[in-house]
C-alpha cells in the first residue's frame, strides 16, 4: 500500500455503508440527515394535500408519524435511502381485448426483494459499533419515501408525484434504513422537470390537479388498487383504457423514462408471462383461485379477486369499439382458420 492509497480505517462509515448497499445489489444509495431536511416544508405540503381531500380513502396518509420521523424511530439521525431498478423492455398490449397491469406488478413482489437486502444492510450497519440502532422500511411504515429519497440525492419528486432518477427514470422501488448514527448526508436532488407537462397532458382523468399535486380521487391507479367499492366511479371506468391493476400512463410518456430507462439486472423483476397481457374476458370471469395463482408472488396479491373482476368488467364495458379495419382483419383470420 502506498501513501496515496487510503487505509480502510480512513474511509468514512458513511462511504462504507454506501459500498455495502451497492454490494447488496442496490442501484442507487444516498444519505439524508434528519436535522438538515426541510421537514416543516414537507409537512405543510402534506397538510395542504390532505386538506383538499386528495388522499381519497387512504386514511393512513394522515398518520402523524408520516410528518414526524422522530415518532417512527425515536433518536433517528440519518436515513440511508436506496433504490432498485425494476424496468423491463416488455410493452403493454394495444389490443383492446387485453388488460393492462402496471409494470411494478409484473414480477415478484418488490417488498420481498427489497426487505431481504435491507435487512442484510441494517444488520451489517449494527455490527459496525456499539449502540448502533436501525429500522428498515419498504412501504411498511409511515415514511414519506419520495421526500427522503429526494433529500438523499437519489432523485427528485416529479410533477406526477413519482420519484425520477437520472439513471433509471422513475422505474425504481424505494426503501430506507433509519439509524441513530450521524452520517455525512448527500446533497438533496434538484428537480429537472422544467416546463414539461407530458404527464399532466396524458392523464385521461386529469388526476394531476397541478404540478406535483396528484388527486387520488381521479387516479386510475388508486381506484384499481385501493378503491374497495363494488363499482368504480363512471368518470374513472369510462377512461380506463384497459388498465385493471395500476396505471403507467404518466410514466410511459415521461421523457426521462423514454431516454434513460434500462433493463433491470434483477431476475425477480422479470415479468411472469401471464401478467403482461391477460385478456379482459379471462380476468372478468376469473375465480378466486385463478386470482390467487396469478398474483400469489406479486405485489398485487393484495388485490381481492372481486376487485380484479370489477376492474376487468369496467374496462370491458368501456373498451373502444373495433374499427372497420380491425373487424375486416378478424374476419380474414377466421376465414383462414375455417379452411
Amino acid at each position: 500500500m502506498t501513501d496515496s492509497e487510503p487505509h480502510a480505517n480512513q474511509i468514512s462509515l458513511s462511504d462504507r455503508i454506501k459500498h455495502q448497499a451497492q454490494a447488496l445489489g442496490f442501484h442507487r444509495v444516498g444519505i439524508a440527515s434528519v436535522e438538515a431536511a426541510d421537514r416543516d416544508g414537507a409537512a405543510q405540503r402534506l397538510q395542504a394535500w390532505l386538506k383538499q381531500g386528495y388522499q381519497a380513502e387512504m386514511a393512513w396518509m394522515a398518520n402523524p408519524k408520516r410528518q414526524d420521523i422522530d415518532q417512527v424511530m425515536p433518536g433517528v439521525r440519518s436515513l440511508i435511502c436506496v433504490a432498485l431498478n425494476y424496468y423491463t423492455p416488455h410493452a403493454h398490449s394495444d389490443d383492446p381485448s387485453h388488460g393492462k397491469i402496471s409494470r411494478y406488478g409484473w414480477g415478484r413482489d418488490y417488498h420481498r426483494v427489497l426487505q431481504s437486502r435491507l435487512k442484510a444492510l441494517a444488520t451489517w450497519i449494527e455490527q459496525q459499533g456499539e449502540g448502533i440502532e436501525t429500522r428498515y422500511y419498504v412501504d411498511t411504515g409511515p415514511i414519506s419515501d419520495k421526500f427522503w429519497a429526494e433529500q438523499a440525492g437519489i432523485g427528485w419528486v416529479a410533477k406526477n408525484g413519482n420519484l425520477i432518477t437520472r439513471d433509471y427514470g422513475s422505474w425504481v422501488f424505494l426503501g430506507e434504513v433509519l439509524t441513530n448514527l450521524d452520517l455525512t448526508p448527500d446533497r438533496p436532488h434538484i428537480p429537472h422537470c422544467g416546463t414539461c407537462t407530458r404527464c399532466m397532458d396524458a392523464c385521461p382523468t386529469g388526476a394531476i390537479a397541478q404540478p406535483f399535486v396528484v388527486d387520488a380521487n381521479r387516479c386510475i391507479a388508486y381506484h384499481t388498487i385501493e378503491n374497495r367499492a363494488d363499482q368504480l366511479p363512471e368518470a374513472i371506468a369510462s377512461q380506463m383504457q384497459g388498465w385493471v391493476a395500476g396505471c403507467d400512463i404518466c410514466q410511459d410518456v415521461c421523457p426521462w423514462n423514454q431516454r434513460f430507462a434500462q433493463e433491470t439486472d434483477i431476475l425477480d423483476f422479470q415479468p411472469y408471462p401471464w401478467n403482461i397481457a391477460p385478456t379482459l374476458a379471462d380476468l372478468a370471469a376469473s375465480t378466486d383461485e385463478d386470482c390467487d395463482r396469478r398474483f400469489r408472488a406479486s405485489a398485487l396479491r393484495r388485490l381481492k379477486p372481486a376487485m380484479v373482476r370489477r376492474n376487468a368488467q369496467a374496462a370491458l364495458a368501456h373498451r373502444p369499439s373495433p374499427s372497420l379495419e380491425q373487424e375486416s382483419g378478424e374476419q380474414e383470420r377466421q376465414q383462414e382458420s375455417d379452411r
